[in-house]
């Protein structure tokens, strides 16, 4: 390998295109003899503030400070850096770390995302430095110039919760960024925890306390309010418990897409709330009760809406309720005994399920979150009760289930009855009553709707209760 010593001057003039010393360039060079730098040898002693040129594939052996390396490898001309200990580019990239999202927790492994700019195609070293402790580093292959995943290492995870961390990073060209600080986190609790694939799961079957000790944690949740109360004797199937969904990938209810996730930005209780399902038709003519609104932190979900009741006349009060789902309507008898329109279905709220059907000599279908309740049909003394209204699926804690059907309706005969039909639901919702028998009440904790009772005082049949679910990636 051919080396020549070279005054220190301005590169440009001093090599060629391949990187060798050109002589003319050495004419313009200090000496004592001139003639000498024309031809022959340069001795080294005749250059001051020396600097070695080398062109060649590998790095040469036993750099100085300053000396000058043409990379032919890579086609790059780099400075040997006493404070790197190595051959650098002569420019180089300055990265900068904007931010980090994941979370370090509390004796659990994670992965987090680093986002910032500079960090080059490979080698790029990440530093975590507990406050008061020993740094740790990773060496990552960056996604790409403005992206990284980075896993925690063990010795960072195994730190006490609420220890701050700072981190940053090293990119090839061995220029570090600024420091961004991240705090370890301790897991939430509450409700009943499970694991599906990378996601942390809370179940609340019943009212509490969703517990967060990372500040601006991200979740996903299924909220769902309690279905309502059926109609008794010929009654309307209850509506089904408001559905509201920020999954990504699936639906909140009334055919509405997903919500944006959440952020708790702070840490400590988060307020769950359980929906109880709405009562059965208390009485004659009386309408189920909604079903009671079920909340997680600052999403509510809206109860379903009752349904209605038999009335010997056309009266609001055989109209089924509005509600998360409506009502579906109650029966009732036209003053010329001829089959007619009936009650009409309560609506639904806007985002979370759709209205109930309307009544004829049968009750209606209760609305699901997924679907409209069927409208009661047929006349005396065997009418077809309407079927409840589809619910919404979901794989949110990792099992594809429906959830949220509105309440069948009753049918209309009597006590012996030989024709005629009761109306069926899906998703949690409960089946009208037929002939004598009383509708079936809304399966607990899917927020499915009561079914619509069948002839003389039978009815009264019970909401299902709703259900809160959220999750997370750590």
């Amino acid at each position: 390998m051919a080396l020549t010593r070279i005054k220190n001057k301005a590169l440009a003039n001093l090599l060629d295109a391949d990187g060798d010393v050109v002589s003319s360039a050495l004419d313009n060079a200090t000496s004592n003899d001139a003639s000498a730098l024309t031809t022959g040898t340069i001795p080294d002693a005749r250059l001051s503030n020396q600097v070695k040129v080398v062109k060649s594939g590998s790095a040469p052996g036993s750099p100085q400070e300053g000396d000058l390396w043409y990379d032919t490898g890579n086609d790059l001309l780099k400075v040997y850096e006493s404070t790197s200990g190595a051959f650098v580019k002569v420019v180089r990239v300055t990265p900068e770390l904007t931010s980090i999202s994941g979370n370090i927790v509390n004796s659990t492994a994670t992965n987090l995302t680093l986002t910032g700019s500079g960090f080059l195609a490979s080698n790029l070293v990440v530093t975590f430095t507990p406050s008061g402790g020993s740094a740790s580093t990773v060496t990552v292959t960056p996604t790409n110039d403005t992206t990284a995943t980075v896993a925690v290492p063990a010795a960072i995870y195994g730190l006490s919760a609420t220890t701050v961390v700072a981190i940053k990073v090293k990119n090839s060209d061995l220029i570090e960024s600024s420091s961004t600080n991240k705090t370890v986190g301790s897991l939430p609790t509450g409700g009943t925890i499970t694991t599906s694939g990378n996601y942390r799961i809370h179940t609340f079957t019943s009212s509490g306390n969703f517990v967060n000790n990372i500040a601006g944690l991200e979740v996903e949740y299924v909220v769902i309010a309690g279905g309502a109360g059926s109609g008794r004797q010929h009654g309307g199937g209850g509506g089904a418990g408001g559905y509201r969904s920020s999954v990504v990938g699936e639906n909140s209810g009334g055919g509405a897409g997903a919500e944006s996730k959440l952020t708790l930005s702070t840490t400590g209780n988060k307020t769950v709330t359980i929906g109880a399902g709405g009562a059965g038709s208390s009485g004659t003519g009386a309408p189920g009760s909604d079903g009671n609104n079920s909340v997680f932190d600052s999403i509510t979900s809206t109860g379903g809406g009752g349904g209605g009741s038999f009335y010997s006349t056309l009266n609001v009060a055989s109209n089924g309720r509005d509600g998360g789902s409506g009502g579906g309507g109650g029966s009732y008898t036209p003053s010329n005994g001829n089959p007619g329109t009936g009650a009409t279905g309560g609506a639904g709220t806007t985002g979370q399920g759709y209205a109930g059907g309307a009544a004829a000599y049968a009750g209606a279908g209760g609305g699901g979150a997924g679907g409209v309740g069927e409208d009661g049909s047929g006349s005396s003394p065997g009418g077809d009760a309407g079927n409840g209204g589809s619910g919404v699926t979901s794989s949110v804690n990792g099992s594809s289930v429906a959830r949220a059907g509105g309440g069948a309706g009753g049918s209309y005969g009597g006590s012996n009855q030989s024709s005629g039909s009761r109306g069926t639901a899906v998703a949690g919702g409960g089946n009208g009553g037929w002939g004598a028998e009383s509708g079936t009440n809304g399966t607990a904790n899917t927020g499915g709707g009561a079914g619509g009772g069948g002839v003389l005082a039978n009815g009264a049949s019970t909401g299902g209760s709703g259900l809160v679910i959220v999750r997370y990636i750590l």
